[in-house]
């Protein structure tokens, strides 16, 4: 029974620990560190952190609640409707969100153009993001399912 949970379960970060040499990133053909090394998930955690944040607040510029107490579901919903806005254009477009550039990071696809992730996968991965639970679960290379069903890595600018 172990030998058939270790061949479906490698690629999620289960396998024995890693020689020497192996590193987040290597089965990629991605540099150990550096600019274009797998980010952390620190940082990456940061940058969300810093989207979200900023997603709350044009919600609340946009429209402001009358009365909290009275705040209606729509009203809860605004901040992930911003965030989602901003994560798509943001990867679609420039290939990063704002808390991305803030902390110099960026998604990169490991297919076609290395530029920009491109519309479809921005919003495959976006969606993913905000249900959470695809962010939680990794491969060897620190990529969740988030960017395995998008075909990306978040990688390192800086």
């Amino acid at each position: 029974m172990s030998r058939w949970t270790q061949t479906w379960m490698q690629d999620l970060g289960t396998s024995p620990a890693r020689a020497p040499g192996d590193h987040r990133g290597s089965g990629l053909g991605l540099p150990a560190d550096g600019p274009g090394a797998v980010a952390t998930w620190g940082v990456r955690f940061a940058a969300f952190f810093v989207d979200a944040i900023g997603s709350g607040l044009i919600a609340r510029l946009i429209d402001p609640p009358e009365d909290l107490q009275t705040a209606s579901a729509s009203l809860a919903l605004a901040p992930i409707v911003v965030l989602v806005v901003i994560t798509v254009l943001g990867l679609a477009l420039v290939g990063q969100t704002p808390g991305m550039k803030l902390f110099k990071i960026r998604v990169v696809p490991l297919t076609g153009n290395r530029d920009r992730l491109g519309f479809v996968p921005a919003v495959l991965r976006t969606v993913l993001l905000t249900l959470l639970v695809p962010v939680l679960i990794t491969d060897r290379d620190g990529r969740g399912l988030h960017d395995k069903l998008a075909r990306s890595v978040v990688v390192r600018i800086a």
